[in-house]
């Protein structure tokens, strides 16, 4: 495949996810674990739970860190230069926020002149249930082989979201699995 037409072929991909993935970057994780490991072949499933677990502990939406992270890795993975799995980065960071803009722009336009319309409150209530499902099938999705090596793992996960459950800050749910993580697997 050459460059231009990998260009091309992220772009569409990623513009695709922002444009139907409702519900933030969460919810967002099926569509785009369908476009670059079964779709488009860019990265393997277990690179794909290692993007997910990074982008969520950097700065940043989820959807455009994976964004950016796949970006420059499927370009990589075809043998192009640094600069260039860079500049697919950008491509894919754009893609997947540019239909997100666009979008709201035009909503914030007129959204006051339509907030209480009925369909309008119809669709935005059908819609909740369904971004529930997208962010359960991302969490679903990310109980596998890769993430759960042994029982560890499970007491790690049940720890935290029993913890989650009493309202602990998320930040230090994380930073203390980080470092039992660290104490119990190096």
């Amino acid at each position: 495949m050459k460059l231009i037409e990998l260009y091309v072929a992220l772009f569409l991909s990623f513009f695709k996810i922002g444009l139907f993935g409702f519900g933030g970057g969460y919810a967002m994780l099926p569509l785009i674990r369908h476009e670059v490991v079964d779709a488009h072949p860019w990265i393997s499933i277990n690179d794909f739970t290692d993007i997910v677990a990074i982008s969520q502990t950097t700065p940043g939406p989820i959807a455009f860190n994976s964004a950016t992270y796949v970006g420059y890795a499927a370009v990589s993975n075809m043998g192009f230069s640094t600069f260039q799995g860079i500049l697919g980065s950008a491509i894919c960071t754009l893609a997947v926020s540019l239909p997100s803009f666009v979008i709201m722009t035009l909503i914030c336009a007129f959204f006051f002149k339509v907030k209480n319309n009925p369909p309008v409150r119809s669709t935005l209530s059908v819609l909740k249930p369904t971004i529930i499902g997208l962010i359960a099938s991302a969490a679903l999705m990310l109980i596998n082989k890769a993430n759960f090596i042994d029982y560890k793992s499970w007491i790690i996960f049940g720890t935290v979201f029993l913890a989650s459950l009493q309202k602990i800050d998320p930040i230090l749910l994380i930073a203390l699995s980080g470092v039992a993580g660290i104490l119990l697997y190096h």
